[in-house]
This record gives structure tokens, C-alpha cells and sequence, in this order.
């Protein structure tokens, strides 16, 4: 083997320093505008976990795995994420550089670590949006009475609804952050609006006696065979059950999904103005602001109704207003639940290109992704990015994978929990503008919770994920490695 060679296979876990990814955000080619504040993250992060999932999941869940009880879920599920969201926020404190959870894993488990997370971020960001994508595409048809959102092309059946949402917002993207932080400050506060408007309209037809049992009596569920189960299940052959303690803790489980998101907040770290203060403000925040909607909103759907009537797969928060005799309440919730998607997209596509931004500045993608120019924004990469979702959102039936975008966040949530153990203990002397307390009980906390959630997932859906991380493994052998900036830098010994 050349000396080169023991370089690069030694440079497999080379660290990227703090120092370093601080020092590449001010090459001028490459350079982010720095025009957030903790009140824009705010916004970013409020307007991606509030989507349509309010309107949905909470009434299903209600209905089918944990009674007037889904309450407590969220608040059990709220707990899980800010466990992860302290982990974030002391990173993106001590490393305010975009690329989220690559970056973190780059400066503590050095670059083929990073690479893999990165390439999971990438699955997470770009799935994600292509879904959400669609189910913004399916409102849009509610909305303009039932009209199909979908056309024939030759053979090709196209979703145009979802092929426009994406595109729209690619432009709004390119046009810079800021740009994209009003927009999102206007359409979540319309879908704050009605939701809000929901649950004050919805405390008028609350029954006490709805409430009552608030935990119901355990029921045996039907057991899922095969890959459709849980990983957990498979393993242990365990059966499960609704309602009762078990359904409360399944409860939780599931609207956990319903805060995915806020950790994009992350991504835009080095385009805020104090990311030392401003960015944990905006995870923490738009978390609690979140959880607050999400605990009211169940709070008054279940006092609404008896939640036996919510039992089914059809049911939504419009159930309980038709059940009181409110049939026009759905064309206010399609309107809310219409905004709320067009947000996600939004910051969820905002997150990707900031993703793909980092790895190409580091050379794990082609490093022309990552010009910027006069403009200060990606242009490059977002084109990049509106393209591959707008042809997943249009062309390809998402379906089942939608699970992949669960367990890729867990498994950065995880990542992230163990670096801020790691950080702390190689680099004790960096200052940190936020701190996780209660080190290490509070990351460890994180680690187990994430992971009990990912067990919960079906062995299809680990199945497809082990799938995607051999793909990447491929590429970083094949073709990142080789044009690696840091493995190059070792090599010619540069600093």
C-alpha cells in the first residue's frame, strides 16, 4: 500500500475540527448570508412540525390506540424530543455551520460517520418533502371540490398538484432565506389561526363525562404478521394491545412523528445572525410552542366527542365537528391543513439543500454544488433538490415509505445524542453557548428513547433503510472518498 493510501484508510474517521468548519464558512464562493434571527428559527420550526398531522393523527390515535389519554401522549412524546432537541441545541451553539447532524458527526466521529448520516439526512429531507408534497396535492383537491390533482401524461400518470407546491417553493427557496421566512411567518400564521380558532370553536362542545375513562381499559389488538410488524415484535414474538397503559405508551410512539422537523431549525445555523443564542431559542421554542397546540387540540377533539366514535381509519379532527353538526368545519380545516403542508415542504426542502450544501463544500459531494456567489444562497443545490423531490412527488406512489422518513430522524437524533457526549470529552475547551444539562443522564435519555422508537418501526421499513446506507456506503467508497477536501489536505499537508 502507497503512504498516500495509509493516509486516506487512517482519514476513514478523520475528525473535521470545530476550528476548521468555522473557517469554511467565510470562503467567499461558498459564503452563506447571515440574515436570521431567533424569531425567524421560531417560525421555521413551528411551520414544520404543524402540518397536517394536527388535523389527522390526532384523531386516529384517539380513536384506535389510546382514548381521551392521546393527551397525555403528546406530552410524553413532547419530553422524548426535547431530550434530542438540548442535544441540538448545544451542538448547533458550539458548531453554528449549516448541515445539521452531518456537520456534528463530522467534528466527533469523523467523515465516513459523517457521510452516512448525511446520506440518512438526505433520505429523511427530500422523502419527506416529496410525501408531504402529495398530501398537499390531495388538499388542494378537497379544497376545489373534489377536482383531481392528477393527469395522464402518455402512460405516466403525473401528480401536477405536487409537482407545483415543489416547484413554487424551489423558487422561493432560491430566492433567499429570508424571503423564505416571511413567506413561512405568513402561511403558519394562518394555519396558527386555524387552529386556534378550532379549539376555541371546539371548547364549546366539550362533555366532561367524553373524558372519563381518561386511560380506557387495555383491549387485545390485532397482531401484524411477517415484514409489516415491528422489529420489536419480531424479535421477541410479543403481541400487542390498544388502550390501557400499553396503548398510551404506543400512543406516544406514534404522534411522536407528529414533531418531526424541528431539527431543521439546525440546518440554518450559519445563516443566523447569533447562532449561539438564536438557534436553541428556536428549537426549544418552536417545540414548545408546538406541543402547547398539539396537547389543546387533543385535549378539546376528545372532549368533543366519546372516543369510540373516532375509531376507524377515516377519522380526522373535521369527525367531531360533523358529529356536533358542523359539516362546514372541514373546508376550514382542508384550508388549514393546506398551509400547514405548504410550510413543511418549505423547511423541509430549505433543510435538504442546506444538507447537501455542507457535504459538497466538503467535497463528499461535487464541490460545485456548493457556490453561493453574490446571491448568498445555494442556488445550485436547490435546483438540485426541487428537482429530485418534484419527480418523487410527482411521478413515484410514496405509499408505505413513508416510514423511511421516521427512523432516518431517529437515527440522527441518536447520532446526535452520543456526539454530545464525544464533544464533550475531546473538546472540553470549546466554548459552548448552550449547555445540555444534567450531562450525560440527559443524552443518554435520548439515546434510549430514540431507540425504543425505532424498534416500534416495521422490519420493512429496517429492511429498506439497511438498503439505502449500503447505496451510500457504495457511493462514499466509490466516489466520495476520492474527493474528500479534508483526505486531500492530509495528503499534500495542508492545515
Amino acid at each position: 500500500m502507497t503512504r498516500a493510501g495509509s493516509k486516506r484508510d487512517r482519514g476513514l474517521f478523520r475528525v473535521k475540527s470545530v476550528e476548521q468548519s468555522i473557517r469554511d464558512t467565510d470562503d467567499p464562493d461558498s459564503k452563506l448570508r447571515k440574515d436570521l434571527t431567533a424569531w425567524d428559527l421560531v417560525v421555521f420550526g413551528v411551520a414544520v412540525v404543524v402540518g397536517a398531522g394536527i388535523f389527522t393523527l390526532t384523531a386516529r390515535t384517539a380513536g384506535n390506540v389510546a382514548g381521551p389519554s392521546v393527551s397525555l401522549a403528546f406530552v410524553l412524546a413532547a419530553i422524548a424530543c426535547a431530550l434530542a432537541a438540548l442535544c441540538y441545541a448545544e451542538f448547533a451553539s458550539t458548531v453554528p455551520v449549516a448541515g445539521s447532524a452531518y456537520t456534528y458527526s463530522f467534528a466527533t466521529f469523523g467523515e465516513f460517520i459523517a457521510w452516512i448520516i448525511g446520506w440518512d439526512l438526505i433520505l429523511e429531507f427530500a422523502l419527506a418533502a416529496a410525501v408531504v408534497g402529495k398530501g398537499w396535492s390531495l388538499y388542494l383537491g378537497e379544497v376545489m371540490g373534489g377536482l383531481s390533482s392528477s393527469v395522464m401524461v402518455g402512460p405516466v400518470k403525473v401528480d401536477w398538484g405536487a409537482v407545483l407546491i415543489v416547484v413554487v417553493i424551489g423558487v422561493v427557496i432560491a430566492s433567499g432565506t429570508k424571503l423564505s421566512s416571511r413567506v413561512s411567518l405568513v402561511i403558519t400564521s394562518i394555519k396558527v389561526g386555524v387552529v386556534i380558532f378550532v379549539v376555541a370553536l371546539g371548547a364549546f362542545f366539550i362533555k366532561v363525562e367524553n373524558y372519563s375513562p381518561y386511560i380506557p381499559p387495555a383491549e387485545a389488538a390485532e397482531t401484524t404478521n411477517g415484514l409489516h410488524q415491528s422489529l420489536f415484535s419480531f424479535v421477541t414474538g410479543a403481541g400487542g394491545s390498544t388502550f390501557g397503559w400499553y396503548g398510551l405508551l404506543a400512543a406516544a410512539s406514534l404522534v411522536f412523528f407528529a414533531f418531526i422537523g424541528f431539527d431543521v431549525v439546525a440546518t440554518t445555523a450559519e445563516e443566523t445572525r447569533n447562532p449561539q443564542k438564536a438557534v436553541p431559542i428556536g428549537i426549544l421554542g418552536s417545540l414548545a410552542i408546538v406541543t402547547v397546540l398539539y396537547v389543546a387540540v387533543s385535549l378539546v377533539l376528545t372532549g368533543m366527542v366519546n372516543y369510540a366514535e373516532l375509531a376507524g381509519d377515516e377519522s380526522t379532527l373535521a369527525t367531531a365537528f360533523a358529529i356536533n353538526g358542523m359539516d362546514w368545519a372541514k373546508n376550514l380545516i382542508s384550508i388549514g391543513a393546506l398551509a400547514g403542508l405548504t410550510t413543511v415542504v418549505m423547511v423541509l426542502m430549505l433543510g435538504q439543500t442546506r444538507v447537501l450544501f455542507a457535504m459538497a463544500r466538503d467535497g463528499l459531494m461535487p464541490r460545485r454544488l456548493a457556490h453561493t456567489g453574490k446571491r448568498g444562497t445555494p442556488v445550485r443545490t436547490t435546483v438540485v433538490v426541487t428537482v429530485v423531490v418534484a419527480v418523487l412527488a410527482g411521478l413515484v406512489p410514496l405509499g408505505t415509505l413513508e416510514e423511511m422518513v421516521n427512523i432516518g430522524t431517529l437515527f440522527a437524533f441518536v447520532l446526535v445524542s452520543i456526539g454530545v457526549l464525544v464533544l464533550r470529552r475531546t473538546r472540553a475547551d470549546l466554548e459552548r453557548g448552550f449547555k445540555v444539562p444534567l450531562v450525560p443522564f440527559v443524552p443518554i435519555l435520548a439515546v434510549i428513547a430514540c431507540v425504543w422508537l425505532m424498534v416500534n418501526l416495521s422490519v420493512e421499513t429496517w429492511l429498506r433503510f439497511v438498503v439505502w446506507m449500503a447505496i451510500g456506503v457504495v457511493i462514499y467508497f466509490v466516489y466520495s472518498r476520492n474527493h474528500s477536501v479534508l483526505a486531500k489536505h492530509a495528503d499534500d499537508g495542508s492545515p
